[in-house]
Parts: structure tokens; sequence; C-alpha cells
């Protein structure tokens, strides 16, 4: 079966689909895995912006075929991770679709979590009787729900949000994608520790 990834801001031109990318490229060699992004409030038909694109390229990304749209209750229900880019759009998508809430994180919110929770992997891959590397992914998204709020929080709600550089400086820029670029990498490393784990089980 196919894990369902989707990545969800505003406009779906700066922050979401760069985060897309980012853990598509790190799972890339997870046939099953599907990574996707969608706006709460999207430029639907538009591409990324010029400062996106080059910070991506640095990155060994190519955004240049991205097209922005809109998140819709399917998109919502086919996902099995939701990682929002900051907390207005996870609480935008679970008012949407409360179905979505244990499955739902901000980006920053689940890579905390991921550091925290990785020794627990085997024993919950294990528990939920994971043995294909779809399954290891969702019992990391369950391990990870389990333990929402009993992570240390951040000195300040805003660390788990990712800054929205639309329409502002360049260095607002650098600073979103060093905020967004190292949690989506530590995400999907969570996710593929889980895979590897169920496959080898």
């Amino acid at each position: 079966m196919t894990f369902s990834i989707l990545s969800v801001c505003t406009g779906n031109i700066c922050r979401s689909p760069v985060a897309e990318l980012l853990i598509a490229s790190e799972l890339e060699s997870l046939s099953t895995v599907k990574v996707s992004s969608a706006g709460t409030g999207a430029l639907v038909g538009s591409g990324i912006p010029d400062q996106a694109q080059q910070l991506a390229a640095t990155a060994g990304l190519d955004p240049s075929g991205h097209v922005a749209r809109q998140y819709d209750m399917a998109m919502l229900r086919e996902a099995d991770l939701i990682v929002a880019m900051a907390r207005e759009h996870r609480r935008i998508v679970v008012e949407t679709f409360p179905g979505a809430m244990r499955r739902s994180f901000t980006l920053r919110e689940l890579a905390r979590i991921a550091a925290i929770a990785e020794p627990s992997l085997p024993d919950a891959v294990r528990g939920a009787g994971a043995s294909s590397a779809d399954e290891g992914m969702r019992a990391a998204v369950a391990l990870a729900s389990t333990l929402r709020g009993t992570v240390p929080p951040p000195a300040s709600p805003d660390e788990f949000d990712i800054v929205d550089p639309y329409r502002r400086s360049d260095e607002t820029y650098r600073r979103s994608f060093e905020e967004l670029a190292p949690a989506a990498r530590r995400v999907a490393t969570f996710l593929r520790t889980a895979a590897d784990i169920a496959v080898a089980s």
C-alpha cells in the first residue's frame, strides 16, 4: 500500500512545496511513499517564487514544475500524515476534517517529537505488527501522536511554526528555509527508520 504525506501551508508556493520536495527526496528510495502539497488559501496555478527556487536548488531540488493547488477533503482523508507549516494550518485542517487530528502535526512539532520518539520506534513498530514500509511509517505516526503533549515544549510556541516568507525579504526566505529544511529531514529520517524496522522484522 501507499503511505501518503501531505504538506500544507497558505499559498502552496513557498513553504509546503519545498517541504514536499525535501521529504520526497529523502524518501525517494521507498517506492510506497507519495508526497504532495496544497494550500489553505492557495494561489492556484502559481509557481514557486524565485527566492524559494534558489534556496531549494542549494539542496539539490528542482521546484520549477510546481503548480499551486487548494487543499480539499479528499486529500485530507487520503493522507497518512499531514505536516502543516504553522499551527494555523493544522487548525484549519483539523477543523475541516476532525478525523485527521491524530495524524496532523506542524512540521517542526513532529521533528521535535521524532527526536525524542526514535528510541521507542522498534517496540512501536513491532507492537503494531508492521511488516512493510508503509505499515512501519503508520506506526511511527501513531507513536508520535501518543507522545504529543509529553515532549517538552519550545521556549516560544512560535517555534512550532515556519515563518512565512511570501513577499518578504531575501533574508526572511533564508530564515524560512533554515527552519524548514532540518525539520523536513528529521521527519523523513524518523519515517525511514520506522520503515526499515518494519521491513527487517
